[in-house]
């Protein structure tokens, strides 16, 4: 099994950006479609529900979204292991939809480990992938 390396904030800062402004690309595609105002509360939602399946499904079925991708990341149990949908869910739904208490909590309450919150009531973590 590869070394367990963990992922900087940064990397996972880039790659959540990259993810953010992909889903936002199609989700304004959507919203200009339907002619829902984009500053609505439903338009918001329906936002961060397009991301919370995006990761959930990308994450849970490979341990990576795009943006992990593109920056070598990914998501893997406390020992390096491959992450099912219900682990997936558990810690997308953090960023998607709570981040900055997700964030917030996570940087100075687990801080050795680089988690999240929900990275922390999931069982996950975030490491560097060896290529």
């Amino acid at each position: 099994m590869d070394e367990l390396v963990l992922a900087s904030w940064s990397d996972r800062f880039w790659a959540w950006l990259i993810d953010v402004l992909l889903m936002g690309l199609i989700w304004h595609r959507v919203v200009l479609v339907l002619g829902i105002d984009p500053m609505h509360l439903d338009a918001m939602l329906m936002l961060s529900g397009l991301i919370f399946v995006y990761w959930t499904a990308l994450e849970g079925y490979r341990g990576q979204s795009l943006g992990k991708m593109l920056l070598n990341i990914v998501v893997v149990g406390p020992y390096g292991e491959a992450i099912g949908f219900r682990d997936s869910a558990l810690q997308s739904f953090g960023k998607a939809f709570l981040l900055p208490v997700d964030c917030l909590i996570g940087l100075f309450a687990f801080r050795g480990k680089r988690q999240r919150l929900f990275n922390k009531l999931s069982d996950t973590v975030v490491k560097k992938q060896v290529i």
